[in-house]
């Protein structure tokens, strides 16, 4: 820290104090003037010159007088070129004037001339200036009030005119601030919206000051960004720790904002759209589910912007919502709303993105591309601190950060008043005051600004006896971790096989990538007989692992992500004792036997054979619930999954066709047969590929009438073994003239005389993200036929050929256009994309060869 010290004469220097070595000093206070005094001017000796520098000289002489060497003005501490020093120096600003030891108010428009001796001789002669004095006015001076213990006005004329104690009155009826702020009282007692009030009539030179001046009176910390006013700031991530409450800070601020919007008042012109991920949840923990949350709360707020779906629906119908890969159909129609004329303000509001498991980078970048689109767009968005996301927002002068972990007074604060809700409703120990006070402070003392910590602790609470819960708070540890370890010690200190019972289902829960219903987990966890098909008694098992899950409409939850973090990672071993892979034999297993038991022919009852997909009511989902990263695991020796496969497999294509889980299935048989192998169950492998023959052959007709598996799929498929072909994509509109495989052999892309080109799963034969005959995924751009087409060595790029004389490079993932060559007379017959080199033979016959740099 910078003080200025007051020597004899009417020179000053200035020395530099480290954090621990700091002296008492005065500060001043006062409305900055055109002509300040920097740093740089006292150094030069310009300073004297400017019209500043009185002020400096009377706080220097002022302090003197108080018996003070140093004193501090922020003119000369803060530079404002430096934005680094600018942005420590604004979040430290309060605690400067915090720790000084007296802070002089400098009035440059109070003067304490006599006056006449017909003016009324009742009101002091400064007191009308005083009270329309601009120091009231400006949004920094609120923090300079508030925050000293000694404030002392003094007049233009140097003259003193009393304090924060003696002109309390006065400064309590101009600025409407209670007293007991005056007098020091602690700013957190007073609710958010009251400190707020005291800032309403207040102005700054810049609309962002108006934010930082109040970050003091919050406790908060955040970077400073400076753009072109709010209208321009579009995107803020809140980051933090586990547990340490970003969603009740979201949950807050949609709180907050929604009364205002759509959400809640249909005459608001704002709307609000929100989305929670949850990584325990597979409906809600992948990015085409964000975006489809977000655009149905749009949707239902400005019911025009249907037409952005519409355009899309009437071309993929349901696939659109329901597709696997639906995330680029989606992020289109998401983008196009964001770009629509008659979208008014729109917040977008997602917590816990670290939770989003699949396509998060691609959420990420559509993020950061969308906050650039429009003034109109603000994302609010809540996260893990981690690396990745924060490289892949892109963080530029239109956005900003919420440290939580910079912000911990504040984040304890918040966790205390919810420690003192949760305590007062404690029944056991409502009607002892002193009792509630010293669990109060207990809980306040381990939390550590932890409000999962805190809930936990509490919930464990509920039940205790008042005479064991000071026992009980004693023994519980702070952190989250080690709570964790203590809740699991409990459990295996259950009696008799309750340990055992709750593992089986801890690790059934843990394992699965959607929550369970109570009866799944009595089906794939292998509890007795006797429990597994008894909700009650499957529910009191849950409700023995302690605080690791919560139940909602029989639906079984982790209570949070850390939480299975814990047990996947610190607790593997007691939970996993002989390892994952016996675990998921086991739900395997019982998935087998539970669809052995289920399937069968025409399961809806949907009769006729040409019942299509579209009419049919979506079914409850009760197929392989293992989580789908896992590797196929050695089943093949067991000869269930053949048998079940001969017995079950059309009922099975049927059933996935029923979920709109096709492509899966379809998934699933490519693995079992690559990792068999065919010299140690030739029979098996043969059996296996032509079931992967059999679904891809039929895929399409499966897909859009699940019935047809029984029909014209069993009609037209060979008694012996089928030709050569794999599968038939179909789409194009006309003829196809040019195909290309990915060099890993997992897309395949097209070009047509209906002037487009198309990205193929060669896995599925999926048109990809699409149904077939879709336009998304198709590369548009071209007048003319495409003759050519190809991919470079590493699959991200497409190159094709046109009759159009051009050449265009594609990227294959985001569909986006990168480059378009010109130069040719007449059409592209042949394109090649090697490493960074493209070769074109045109019909002229001649080679046109050319480096292509992706970046210029």
């Amino acid at each position: 820290m910078r003080l200025l010290q007051y020597n004899n004469g009417s020179d000053f220097c200035v020395t530099e104090f480290f954090e621990s070595d700091i002296p008492k000093y005065a500060i001043l206070s006062h409305r900055w003037g055109p002509k300040e005094v920097t740093l740089a001017d006292l150094k030069n000796s310009n300073g004297k010159k400017m019209g500043g520098y009185s002020k400096i000289q009377f706080c220097g002489e002022q302090a003197k007088r108080d018996g003070l060497q140093y004193f501090w003005v922020e003119t000369c501490y803060i530079d404002k070129s430096n934005s680094t020093e600018l942005a420590e120096a604004i979040n430290s600003i309060f605690r400067w004037y915090q720790k000084a030891a007296r802070c002089y108010v400098y009035l440059s428009d109070v003067s304490t001339r006599k006056r006449k001796a017909s003016d009324t001789a009742n009101e002091c002669t400064w007191e009308s200036a005083f009270r329309d004095s601009e120091w009231f006015t400006r949004g920094w001076t609120l923090q300079e009030l508030l925050t000293p213990r000694s404030v002392e006005f003094f007049s233009y004329n140097r003259e003193r005119l009393g304090d924060k104690g003696t002109l309390k009155r006065q400064i309590q009826e101009i600025t409407a601030i209670p007293i007991s702020a005056l007098e020091g009282a602690l700013l957190s007692q007073f609710s958010i919206e009251e400190r707020l009030s005291w800032a309403e009539n207040r102005q700054t030179t810049r609309e962002e000051n108006m934010a930082y001046s109040l970050l003091g009176i919050f406790s908060i910390h955040l970077p400073l960004i400076y753009s072109k006013g709010k209208e321009h700031a579009r995107l803020l991530w809140i980051k933090g720790d586990p547990g340490k409450g970003k969603t009740m800070l979201i949950s807050g601020i949609l709180d907050e904002m929604s009364p205002s919007t759509k959400l809640r008042d249909k005459q608001a012109s704002t709307l609000l759209s929100y989305f929670f991920c949850q990584a325990t949840d597979d409906r809600i923990n992948n990015a085409s589910a964000v975006l489809r949350g977000l655009i149905y709360l749009l949707i239902d707020q400005q019911p025009l912007l249907i037409s952005h779906v519409r355009k899309k629906y009437d071309h993929a119908g349901n696939a659109l919502f329901k597709d696997p890969n639906a995330w680029i159909t989606l992020s289109e129609i998401f983008t196009s709303i964001l770009q629509d004329p008659s979208l008014k303000i729109t917040y977008l509001i997602i917590d816990a993105l670290d939770e989003c498991k699949a396509n998060l980078d691609q959420l990420l970048d559509l993020i950061s591309r969308t906050a650039s689109i429009s003034t109109r767009v603000k994302w609010i968005v809540s996260s893990r601190n981690e690396p990745n996301i924060e490289a892949r927002l892109r963080l530029n002068h239109t956005q900003t950060r919420l440290s939580l972990k910079l912000n911990e007074e504040h984040v304890s604060r918040a966790v205390q008043v919810f420690i003192d809700f949760k305590v007062s409703k404690l029944r056991l120990i409502k009607d002892d005051g002193k009792l509630q006070e010293t669990v109060r402070g207990q809980i306040y003392a381990k939390a550590n600004g932890t409000f999962l910590w805190a809930a936990l602790v509490l919930k464990e609470l509920k039940p205790i006896k008042s005479w064991d819960v000071l026992d009980i708070l004693q023994d519980i540890p702070p952190e989250l971790e080690p709570l964790y370890d203590r809740i699991l010690r409990q459990v295996e200190q259950l009696h008799r096989r309750d340990p055992e019972f709750c593992r089986l289902v801890l690790f059934t829960i843990t394992l699965a990538y959607r929550p369970l219903h109570l009866l799944e987990i009595g089906a794939l966890s292998d509890l007795p007989r006797q429990i597994s098909s008894n909700l009650d008694k499957v529910m009191k098992v849950v409700n023995k692992c302690g605080s690791f899950l919560t139940v909602r409409d029989n639906r079984t939850y982790f209570i949070h992500q850390s939480a299975k973090d814990f047990l996947l990672e610190r607790a593997f071993d007691k939970v996993f004792p002989s390892g994952k892979a016996d675990v998921i034999y086991t739900m395997f297993s019982k998935s087998l036997e539970i669809m052995s038991k289920t399937l069968r022919r025409d399961i809806y009852g949907l009769r006729a054979p040409g019942f299509p997909i579209e009419m049919v009511e979506p079914p409850v989902n009760h197929l392989l619930n293992c989580d789908k990263g896992h590797t196929t695991i050695n089943l093949i020796n067991d000869s269930s999954v053949y048998q079940f496969l001969k017995t079950n497999y059309i009922f099975w294509l049927e059933a996935l066709s029923l979920t709109k889980r096709l492509p899966d299935g379809i998934v699933i048989i490519i693995k079992l047969e690559n990792w068999i192998k065919v010299d140690e169950s030739p029979k098996v492998h043969a059996f296996i590929h032509n079931t992967r023959r059999f679904a891809l052959h039929n895929r399409s007709i499966i897909e859009q009438v699940p019935l047809q598996a029984y029909c014209s799929a069993l009609i037209f498929t060979p008694k012996k073994s089928f030709t050569a072909m794999l599968q038939t994509l179909e789409g194009h509109s006309r003829a196809v003239i040019s195909v290309a495989c990915s060099f890993d052999g997992k897309q395949v892309v097209s070009g047509s005389n209906d002037k487009t080109v198309r990205l193929w799963d060669a896995a599925t034969g999926a048109l990809q993200q699409t149904l077939e005959g879709h336009s998304d995924w198709t590369l548009e751009g071209y007048t003319g036929v495409v003759y050519s087409v190809a991919f470079s060595p590493d699959g991200k790029q497409v190159v094709s050929g046109s009759a159009d004389t051009t050449v265009r490079l594609w990227d294959a993932a985001t569909r986006a256009a990168l480059q378009t060559l010109e130069g040719h007379s007449d059409w592209g017959r042949i394109v090649v994309l090697g490493h960074s080199r493209l070769i074109l033979d045109s019909t002229q016959i001649y080679l046109l060869v050319g480096k292509i740099d992706i970046d210029s």
